[in-house]
Formats: C-alpha cells, structure tokens, sequence
C-alpha cells in the first residue's frame, strides 16, 4: 500500500478477473488489512479476514494458518505480490488454493541469485533483454518518442508530460544517477534500435550525473550510425556547458533547451510536423 507504505493483504468473495469492477462499483466487497510491519499478522488479524469471507468452523482454523503461511513466503521470498485466485472450498470442506501468482521484487534479487535463473526471457521484448546487460531500467511501450532520463521519478515525470502534450513515449529508460559513459551509450543505442523510434527526447538533471557524460555518451552511441531522426535534450546540473558545446559539435541533429517544459514541447511539436508530412504524403 503506497499511502502507509505497508505491505496489504486483500481478500473478496466476489473476486476473479473482474476484481477492478468490484472495487469501483462494490467496495464493501473488498476487504484490506493494512499489515502492521512490526506486528506481522497475528491469528486475529487472520480470523476477522475469514470471518468477513464467510468460513465457518475448521474452515477458520485452515483459512488463518493459509493466511499466516502466505505473509511468512511474502517476506522470506521478498514479493511483492502474492496472489490466491481462487482460493476454493471443497466438497470436502477443504481450503484449497487453486491458483497463484508471485511477483518477486527486482531490488531484492541480491538476496536470491536463483530467482535469475528463473526468469523466462521468452516473456521479455529483446530490446528489454539487451538493457538487463547493462544494468538499465527499459521498459518497451508503444510510442514513438525514445526517452532517457536519469531518475525513475525524473523518469515517470517525463513521460506523464509527453502524455499531457499528446506524444506518445516509445519507452521507459532510467540510465541511474551515476551512470558510465559506456552505460549512457549502451542506452542510447537500444532505444535507436527500436524500429518505431521516430524522435528522441532526452531529460537529465545532472547532479550526480554529469552533463558532459551524458553528452560523450550519445556521440559514442552514434560513431557507427548517423541518425536522421531529431533529438531534443534538456539538461541541467553539472558540466552542462561542456555537455553542450559537445552536442553542439557533433553533428547530429540535436536541439538543446533549458526546462523540461520546453523539451516536451519542441520534441511534441517536431513530431506533429513530422506526423502531418507523413499523412500528406500519402494523400498526394
């Protein structure tokens, strides 16, 4: 839970895979414990959730040790989403949990180096595979509009901007906040190999990130491919003169400006243009 910043267990009776339309037009059904992260879930936490699920009898006795079992797998496995659907009762009177679903959290991979051996990169866009290689946070979406940023906040930021403005981000991108020459070039270069890139919006606040790293960083992405696609970029913080006079010198089709604002509007703009010409062309 985002607001209390506790983990939250929520259980209904009228569940499956229209959960969402409960909520909004029945959220008595909804029952949310928010979990004390000190306390844990104590037997009576437990026993209110299956009383308001309607168990009766050692239906109560299975339904709170299931309960208990699940937050214990919660923490030792670091998840941050275990998922019963349906948890079913039996002919026999039984609890059985008839499917599952577990997300685990990335930032706690450290701690279980076999959870990488588990991944299916079958379910991966191969865009998303190549950034794991370096360390980067990609997430492909359907846009046109490759971004990178430093900052997963900066990150969604941006993209909630490009959205306001009508543009439609090609990706997610967080390169870090101290990330290497080669790390900003490794960025680069996967969102120039997204075939649906048509422009190139990149954000940085250089604080622990340098400018003139930034800058380095995209002039060595492109020593091997001179792109023709436009690329606006807004930087600010450290060696930002130098990271400017860089792109400036570089040859490639860059526009630099001074807010975020200001990026989002120039590069929304260059594609509506671009968008426009494209149309026209295939009128006449």
């Amino acid at each position: 839970d985002r607001r209390s910043s506790r983990y939250c267990l929520i259980a209904s009776t009228a569940g499956g895979m229209d959960i969402e339309e409960v909520a909004r037009t029945a959220p008595e059904k909804i029952i949310t414990l928010i979990i004390d992260s000190f306390l844990g879930i104590k037997p009576y936490h437990a026993r209110r959730v299956c009383a308001a699920l309607g168990l009766q009898g050692k239906l109560i006795d299975e339904g709170i040790k299931l309960i208990q079992s699940l937050y214990k797998i919660l923490l030792e496995k670091d998840c941050s989403l275990l998922e019963i659907n349906p948890l079913a009762v039996t002919k026999d009177g039984r609890l059985l949990a008839i499917d599952c679903k577990i997300n685990f959290d990335d930032n706690a991979f450290f701690r279980h180096p076999e959870y990488k051996t588990m991944i299916d990169l079958s379910q991966f866009d191969p865009l998303e595979i190549e950034a794991r290689k370096f360390d980067l946070a990609y997430i492909k979406l359907d846009g046109n509009i490759g971004c990178m940023v430093n900052g997963a906040g900066l990150a969604m930021a941006t993209l909630d901007v490009l959205k306001e403005h009508g543009a439609e981000p090609a990706n997610f991108l967080d390169v870090g906040g101290g990330a290497s020459r080669e790390k900003v070039a490794a960025a680069f270069r996967i969102i120039l190999s997204d075939k649906k890139v048509r422009g190139i919006f990149v954000n940085i606040f250089g604080g622990l990130m340098r400018c003139d790293v930034i800058a380095h960083g995209i002039i060595d992405a492109t020593k091997n491919i001179t792109p023709h696609i436009p690329i606006v970029v807004r930087m600010d913080g450290s060696n930002l003169e130098e990271g400017i006079k860089m792109l400036a010198q570089s040859g490639l089709n860059v526009e630099t400006v001074d807010n975020l604002k200001a990026g989002v509007q120039k590069i929304a703009h260059i594609m509506d243009k671009k968008t426009k010409v494209f149309k026209n062309g295939h009128i006449n």
